[in-house]
């Protein structure tokens, strides 16, 4: 996996870490408590859904380190400075922001291949067909 401006923090770099020592598939369906509420990972099963359904959302407390286990997916992305139709505001307990904007990039990611979305960008998961097996890592944001 080629480094990323997000490899310097010390969570995504644990979350890199632990998906090295770890057979992600043979982690139960739900959340696993890493290192608190610095970093853990859920592993969910979910429908995948066309781009016009998918939400683009963004976080500002937590990077997302998404992994597909089953199959490929397609994710949406645009930086959140481009965004231009949020609805609402920032959920701080739920650390989430939707956004009506639509998809008009993609990035598709391979089973596991990881991809890593920091607070700057909006992306909107689960795009494809039928359903998917997968890992989302929640790594806190260090400043």
């Amino acid at each position: 996996m080629p480094a990323t401006r997000y490899d310097l923090n010390p969570n995504v770099k644990k979350a890199l870490e632990f998906m090295k020592t770890t057979d992600l598939n043979q982690l139960p369906a739900g959340k696993h408590v890493i290192d608190g509420d610095n970093l853990w990972v859920n592993i969910v099963d979910s429908d995948l859904k066309s781009p016009s359904a998918a939400k683009l959302e963004a976080h500002a407390q937590y990077i997302d380190v998404q992994i597909p286990l089953s199959g490929p997916e397609t994710f949406g992305i645009k930086p959140v400075a481009e965004c231009t139709s949020p609805v609402g505001e920032m959920d701080s307990e739920r650390d989430i922001l939707f956004y009506e904007d639509p998809v008009e990039e993609t990035v598709t990611a391979q089973p596991g291949e990881a991809v890593i979305f920091g607070p700057d960008t909006a992306h909107a998961p689960l795009i494809g067909e039928g359903r998917i097996h997968k890992a989302i890592f929640k790594a806190r944001v260090t400043y």
